[in-house]
């Protein structure tokens, strides 16, 4: 079988997801070309798994000091060389195609009248899941970013909906969490207000990944430019996250059951949604602003939620490579599996509905 699978590079979140989807496409003999884009390649790192892998401007996002800027962001897309990579983009010679949230593959698939499966976060948008905040900018680029036939929405909880639980790539390790040790990664945070943010708390060692050009100590606190294993080997052992609301980096902290505090960009109907997300599911603690009233509430206070979810990218890469989405019931048959095999003893909201009610819905 062969497939070309798109992926949003603004963030690490959609690569990660790639990573672990990569891993068992493989595995299963898929024969996968990556195109990714809203990055320059330079931008890149730790990409040889994923071959000769292209790379396209796409369509990225402005944002200033944790603020999602809408207009700078229509200003700063060159809309005509995003519609040439549309035209030009060669489709030949697959058996399927995938996207994660990337606009060139799902608009070259759409403009041309072929199907196009979405496997990602903002696939489960599509249903009736928890959301919060964005205007009508905010919402038509969720619907148009990157539009597919049909797919795969992934989030914490099922929501009664026909939605999978995430693809969380944990590190594996033997050493013990630190019960002091805090990871930080504010990607769309200015870094001195993360640091002024940081500096009271001197009973913590804060590990604070950023764009810093090398590791520099701080006291308690620690600047790391970023690094895939060194982040992993540092999210094992901590415990607690501080991070955006994004959707990756928060479903491995879930996964390894370190207490999580999120802020979300603003204006940015996904993080927003996911803020909402986590308020409802009780698995993470929320902050609206660089608060250090609410570190230190959290600090103390914020007992951490686990949720183990199963092996969901190879679940995911099986029903590929077998055909399967090529039947839509197959994937109601995939979303009651995995959630039926996903362990959350002690969580109250999904206690209270561990399946979702498909039957009901349909």
């Amino acid at each position: 079988m062969k497939v070309l699978y798109g992926v949003q590079a603004t963030g690490n979140g959609h690569i990660s997801r790639a990573r672990a989807l990569n891993k068992y496409l493989k595995e299963f003999g898929v024969d996968v070309d990556y195109v990714f884009s809203g990055r320059p390649r330079e931008q890149f790192f730790d990409m040889e798994e994923f071959g000769n892998w292209k790379c396209y401007r796409g369509l990225t996002f402005v944002h200033e000091a944790g603020d999602l800027k809408i207009f700078r962001t229509l200003q700063h897309n060159n809309m005509l060389q995003l519609i040439k990579d549309i035209r030009e983009f060669q489709l030949d010679g697959y058996d399927l195609i995938i996207s994660d949230f990337e606009p060139i593959t799902s608009w070259a698939c759409k403009t041309r009248g072929i199907p196009c499966i979405g496997v990602s976060h903002q696939q489960a948008f599509a249903f009736d899941v928890p959301r919060r905040g964005g205007g009508i900018i905010p919402k038509l680029i969720m619907k148009y970013f990157a539009p597919t036939t049909s797919g795969l929405g992934l989030h914490w909880h099922h929501f009664n909906q026909p939605i999978l639980p995430p693809i969380a790539e944990i590190h594996e390790t033997d050493e013990a969490s630190d019960p002091n040790k805090i990871v930080v990664y504010l990607g769309f945070e200015e870094p001195e207000d993360v640091i002024q943010l940081l500096e009271p708390f001197d009973d913590h060692l804060f590990i604070y990944y950023g764009p810093f050009p090398q590791y520099e100590s701080r006291g308690h606190i620690q600047l790391k430019p970023l690094s895939r294993e060194g982040f992993k080997q540092d999210l094992a052992t901590c415990s607690g996250v501080i991070c955006n609301a994004g959707f990756e980096l928060s479903s491995e902290a879930i996964q390894l059951g370190k207490k999580l505090l999120v802020k979300p960009l603003k204006g940015q109907l996904e993080q927003l949604s996911n803020a909402k997300a986590l308020e409802a599911t009780g698995l993470g603690m929320t902050m609206g602003n660089l608060d250090s009233g609410a570190v230190k509430d959290w600090l103390e206070n914020w007992q951490a939620k686990q949720v183990i979810y199963p092996n969901v990218a190879k679940a995911i890469a099986e029903w590929i490579a077998k055909g399967r989405w090529q039947d839509e019931s197959s994937r109601d048959e995939l979303v009651n599996r995995l959630w039926s095999e996903t362990n959350a003893a002690g969580v109250p909201s999904f206690e209270s509905a561990p399946l979702p009610n498909l039957l009901q819905r349909s």
